[in-house]
């Protein structure tokens, strides 16, 4: 198998390396060719390629690509803060009645934001994920779970830890040399997130009590929406970031109850954007607490 191996980081030729991949495992098809299997180091994608379409991608290159994603992800959460300063301001100043210097004296107030329980099929973009929710102090729970037993596992940890919002994600695809994209069976792991966001639904039957995110790249939209989920992937079958659904539940966990959220709103906080992202109306995951204990 040449220089490739299991956990190698590589491009596709005939894409020109547009995507970054690690190497996840080898198989030969009846003719002795081998494949790879590839999962995306930042997008939500699996896909098989012959061996010889691959190359390894320069550490110089992977490091220069690293530092961008960095930067972007810095700047993302730097534009959340301070959306979420100023939201604050508004929810407090409705919570409090204000004296007639325009502001509330000495109290003040605590956070109490929507809670997630995110499923996901890959453990590196799991360990991703959880770490940004630590940063955006988004409180969650996380479990590595394969996308197809995902159906088999949401239920129970739905009652372990009645969450607000629920994220089940993991890797998809369009296979390759299929045509017809309204067939759930022409996907990686669509009828996998289908079936899951149906048995979440027997859980919990309101999309208010219980907001769901779901599907990865190239995901079967409109299925996955027509089974319940809130927000789904992918409008046009593109490509998702792996902090997509990360920054789609922010928006919600920090928006008060008291007000719907502009789906426009919830996207233009993702990384891919409405080509990548859509959903329904929802209403926020947010209280205020008043006042704040001094212990």
């Amino acid at each position: 198998m040449g220089e490739i191996r299991k956990g190698d980081i590589v491009g596709r030729k005939s894409y020109n390396c547009d995507i970054f991949f690690k190497v996840k495992d080898f198989y030969s098809n009846a003719e002795g060719k081998v494949f790879v299997v590839l999962k995306g180091i930042h997008m939500r994608l699996c896909a098989d390629a012959p061996l010889d379409d691959l190359v390894r991608i320069d550490p110089g290159d992977l490091a220069a690509y690293l530092r961008e994603q960095a930067v972007k992800s810095s700047e993302h959460m730097s534009r959340i803060f301070a959306r979420r300063e100023k939201e604050r301001e508004y929810v407090f100043g409705r919570a409090v009645h204000q004296n007639k210097n325009g502001n509330a004296g000495q109290v003040d107030g605590f956070d109490v934001p929507g809670t997630v329980l995110h499923i996901d099929g890959d453990g590196d973009y799991l360990d991703l994920c959880l770490t940004t929710y630590k940063q955006l102090q988004i409180p969650a729970d996380g479990y590595c779970i394969d996308e197809e037993q995902q159906p088999k596992m949401v239920e129970e940890l739905l009652r372990k830890h009645t969450p607000d919002l629920l994220v089940l994600t993991g890797h998809d695809g369009f296979i390759k040399g299929r045509e017809d994209f309204r067939d759930l069976n022409n996907y990686y792991s669509s009828r996998y997130f289908v079936e899951a966001v149906r048995a979440a639904r027997r859980y919990e039957k309101s999309r208010d009590d219980l907001v769901i995110f779901a599907g990865a790249c190239q995901s079967h939209y409109e299925a996955i929406l027509a089974a319940g989920a809130n927000f789904a992937s992918s409008p046009q079958r593109v490509m998702i970031h792996a902090y997509d659904p990360v920054f789609v539940v922010e928006k919600i966990a920090y928006t008060s109850i008291y007000d719907p959220i502009s789906i426009k709103d919830i996207i233009a906080g993702t990384i891919t954007g409405f080509d990548g992202i859509g959903g329904l109306e929802t209403r926020g995951k947010y209280r205020m607490g008043i006042p704040k204990s001094p212990y």
